[in-house]
């Protein structure tokens, strides 16, 4: 597990410094794979789900699931995510960052830092016995004193021999009916998605990319870690997050 969230941890990083306006975010996703293969790593979107990218690169106001593509390309401003997920000798690592491209012309980067210091802030409060839902509150009423909404319907998961495993969410928002607590030495993907407005994401026509209705900007961080009775291990602390 460590080998492969710092396979992933480190992709992603490298990406996001390539990453330049002007660039096709093709381009980008064929840099990730490139740094992939390098670890011995294979892109879990396409052996799982057979995504058409080797990394989800969502641009703006798509919120998760971007398909990398030579028509869109990077400009000064944009709110850029990359999601990099992968499998390395049966085990599987995951994380996501969003960052702004350049200057902060849109006025996103407070949305930004909401959700990189909020997951940070989440890990402190995961360990063994603790509810899951506690910590779906903490990141909730987080992002409600910054003024922000989180997304109810994309979570956080459990990983480990593969991409998605039990629990099969943990979410960024009280869910009361949630029941279950982190167990320990099992391994998480926890996931903020902070947003400006909206509560829920809709699929675009490409039947993949994740997109706001009114849209509001979402911004998501991801760190892979393991349960413990204190503080979690961060499988995937390389990347910068």
């Amino acid at each position: 597990m460590k080998a492969a969230g710092e396979a992933v941890a480190l992709t992603l990083k490298s990406m996001i410094n390539y990453a330049k306006p002007g660039m096709n975010t093709l381009e980008l996703d064929q840099y990730g794979a490139a740094l992939l293969k390098s670890y011995g790593a294979i892109s879990a979107p396409i052996k799982d789900y057979k995504f058409p990218g080797y990394t989800c690169i969502s641009l703006n106001k798509e919120a998760a699931h971007g398909i990398p593509s030579k028509s869109k390309i990077l400009k000064e401003g944009d709110l850029i995510n990359i999601d990099v997920s992968a499998e390395l000798n049966g085990y599987y690592g995951d994380n996501g960052f969003s960052f702004i491209l350049g200057n902060d012309i849109n006025g996103l980067q407070p949305l930004v830092s909401a959700s990189r210091e909020i997951l940070v802030a989440a890990l402190k409060e995961i360990k063994a016995g603790v509810r899951i839902a506690v910590v779906g509150r903490f990141i909730q009423q987080k992002a409600a004193e910054r003024g922000f909404k989180v997304i109810k319907n994309l979570v956080g998961h459990g990983i480990g021999r593969k991409l998605h495993e039990d629990p099969e969410e943990v979410p960024c928002f009280y869910d009361p009916y949630n029941k279950a607590v982190f167990k320990k030495n099992s391994v998480i993907a926890l996931e903020t998605f902070i947003s400006t407005k909206a509560s829920f994401v809709k699929e675009d026509t490409d039947g993949w990319t994740m997109i706001t209705r009114d849209g509001s900007y979402v911004a998501q961080h991801e760190h892979t870690l393991i349960v413990t009775n204190e503080e979690p291990s961060v499988l995937t602390w390389q990347n910068g997050i």
